[in-house]
């Protein structure tokens, strides 16, 4: 035999000697017992039912593709929306800028008149 053959040959009698010796202990033998109990119970299961097993595989496929659809759809609406506000946030500033500027000159003519009237009342 080659070396990689032996390699492997070597890995597979050792995880077997370990897994031997590993049963030695009562308690990981009750565990190993009790998950090869319910494996077996599992696989026997789909065995006997494998109509019911491809219909819940069906079920499981088509919430997965409605909810990938919906996710999609989300997705598409909030790129729209921010599209929107990209478009928006120049005439919003725009607006801003201008309403600043009303409230500005308004101040302003406020001011001057407020001045204006002073200097009349003191002449």
């Amino acid at each position: 035999m080659t070396q990689k053959n032996q390699f492997w040959r070597g890995m597979i009698l050792g995880a077997i000697a370990g897994g031997a010796i590993s049963l030695l202990d009562k308690q990981t033998r009750e565990v190993m017992k009790a998950n090869v109990q319910k494996t077996t119970s599992k696989v026997t299961y789909v065995f006997r039912n494998p109509g019911e097993i491809a219909e819940k595989v069906k079920e499981t496929a088509e919430k997965v593709k409605t909810t990938v659809k919906q996710v999609n759809e989300d997705i598409s609406f909030i790129t729209d929306k921010v599209e929107e506000l990209r478009e928006l946030t120049p005439q919003v500033t725009d607006m801003i800028k201008e309403t600043k500027d009303t409230f500005s000159k308004s101040d302003e003519a406020l001011l001057l008149e407020e001045v204006l009237g002073e200097d009349e009342r003191t002449h």
